[in-house]
Order: C-alpha cells, then sequence, then structure tokens
C-alpha cells in the first residue's frame, strides 16, 4: 500500500478558508488543518455547520483524527479547534510563537488578568523542526514567520500545508502588516519552503480567485517558484519587501479580525461569561473626527 499521504479539502466560502484532513492510508489515523466556525458578525451567531459536515465526512472516510493543527491564529475565520477536539478527542496543536500573539492582542484589548498569555490553551506549542506522528506518517514542522509570528507549516512527506505563508501563483503571497508581521522575514521564511523538492504538493489556506473562478485548494512548488506573481524563484529580497509593503498599504482591515482574534488566541473558544452568563467580544475604535 502506498505512504503517500491522502488529502481531503473542503472549502469554506464565506471566509475563503480550506480546511485540509491528511490521512496515513496504511492506518487511517487523520489530521484536522485550520477548522472552521461560521460567524455572522452582525447577531453575534456562531454557527457549527461546517464543523459538523467536516465530521460527517471523516466518519464516511472511515478515518480516526488524531490531532488538530493550527496554522496560525487566524484574523478571518473563527477555528473550530475547540469543538472540534471535544468531540474527537483529538489535542490542538499550534506554533510556540502564539505567546506572542498572544501578548500583543492581550496589550491591544486590554484583557484583563483573567486571560493568561502562555499558550496553555492548547494541548501542544510547536518549534522548529518539531515532529508530529499521523500513523505511520511524520509531520515535520517549519516555522515560517512573517505573516504572524506564530505562523507555522507542516509538512509531511510530499504534502506541504502552508496556512497564510503562501497563495496560489496568481495570488501572491501573505499580507505582513499585523502586529508582529514582517515582510523581510516572510521572504526569508519562503526561500526555505522553496528549497524543497519541485513536486511538493503545496495545500493552501485560502484562495481569492478573480471573475467568479473555482477556488483551488493546491499549488506545488514548482508552481510557486515559477509564477508567483510576488515572489518567484529569482525575486531578491529587496524587491519582495518593496511589493509587499506597498500592498499591504492598500489592504483594509479583515472584517472578522478582533472577533476571530479574541476567539483564536483562546485555542477556538470564547471569553468567559458574565454573571449572567452573557459573553460579549471587544472592539477598539477610533473617532476619526476633530
Amino acid at each position: 500500500m502506498s505512504n503517500t499521504p491522502v488529502v481531503n479539502s473542503f472549502h469554506h466560502p464565506a471566509s475563503g478558508t480550506w480546511t485540509h484532513v491528511i490521512a496515513d492510508p496504511a492506518t487511517g489515523k487523520a489530521a484536522i488543518i485550520d477548522p472552521v466556525l461560521d460567524f455572522d458578525a452582525a447577531s453575534g451567531a456562531i454557527g457549527t455547520q461546517p464543523a459538523s459536515e467536516l465530521l460527517r465526512r471523516i466518519g464516511e472516510l472511515g478515518l480516526q483524527v488524531e490531532m488538530i493543527l493550527e496554522t496560525h491564529a487566524h484574523a478571518d475565520h473563527l477555528s473550530a479547534g475547540a469543538w472540534l477536539s471535544v468531540r474527537c478527542g483529538a489535542p490542538i496543536a499550534i506554533g510556540a510563537g502564539i505567546v506572542e500573539v498572544q501578548r500583543t492582542f492581550q496589550r491591544l484589548l486590554a484583557l484583563d488578568d483573567g486571560f493568561v498569555a502562555d499558550g496553555s490553551q492548547f494541548d501542544r506549542l510547536l518549534l522548529d523542526g518539531d515532529v508530529l506522528r499521523i500513523g505511520t506518517l511524520d509531520a515535520r514542522v517549519i516555522a515560517t514567520p512573517g505573516h504572524t509570528p506564530d505562523s507555522v507549516s507542516y509538512l509531511v512527506e510530499d504534502a506541504l500545508f502552508v496556512g497564510d505563508t503562501l497563495f496560489a501563483p496568481a495570488a501572491g503571497t501573505a499580507r505582513c502588516d499585523f502586529p508582529g508581521g514582517s515582510a523581510a522575514t516572510l521572504y526569508r521564511s519562503i526561500r526555505r519552503l522553496y528549497a524543497l523538492p519541485q513536486v511538493t504538493r503545496v495545500f493552501l489556506c485560502h484562495d481569492y480567485p478573480a471573475n467568479a473562478s473555482a477556488a483551488v485548494a493546491q499549488s506545488s512548488i514548482a508552481d510557486e517558484k515559477s509564477g508567483n506573481t510576488q515572489l518567484r524563484a529569482d525575486t531578491a529580497e529587496a524587491a519582495y519587501v518593496e511589493i509587499r509593503e506597498r500592498r499591504d498599504r492598500t489592504l483594509p482591515v479583515p472584517k472578522l479580525l478582533w472577533p476571530a482574534i479574541q476567539f483564536n488566541i483562546r485555542g477556538g473558544r470564547l471569553p468567559p461569561a458574565d454573571a449572567q452568563g452573557r459573553v460579549f467580544l471587544k472592539t477598539p475604535v477610533a473617532f476619526d473626527a476633530p
């Protein structure tokens, strides 16, 4: 039997997010990468439909989930990590840089002493070079900061899960204007990925196709090196940094930034309820008027 990882990808149109399920064909053991919940910002309603559908499909495929992996604390959707962890009995892992992200947003959101910025909301904090086991498969952690300090990629045989580090070639790379982001750092992270074999499958966390084209779930290292509109194999660091920073100055704040971050730095959980059982998410405001 082939030991090539089997990957099933699930698209969440509302946030443009891909969730991937990677499975060991020899054992049926699997990991979920970047799972999603629905969130209606106007009403504050959180929905579990995409996560429930994901569980249904995993059951149909006869897979056993061993872990839930986050590539970073996302700013554009709410993570289904904790919801799925309870139902699968699987631990949640994320890059150790989450502690820096937590400390930054603890300050920006003035979170009280009830929030502990030590990464303990996750079951495992991952370092560059760590190796996880998915059945008989080895999953190597590659730290890929630049978009965010906690960004990691997962390399499992010929399958690479890059989070927001890379997009499809026509869409370029991740933005670097979030707190702790750096275009120069992202350039060096991507260069590490470009050193992988050309045939490496690159599984994307997002795709934003133009002209109503279908979203794509994967590319390859060869495709990225030859066709990425912002960073090809021959792109110099200074040129990339100029392109990336100029582009970032034109980008709006993600619509779900504040609710998503507050939820996701807690491992996919809401803040504690108040004495009346109510839960609130903060939104910093700035009155742009004299």
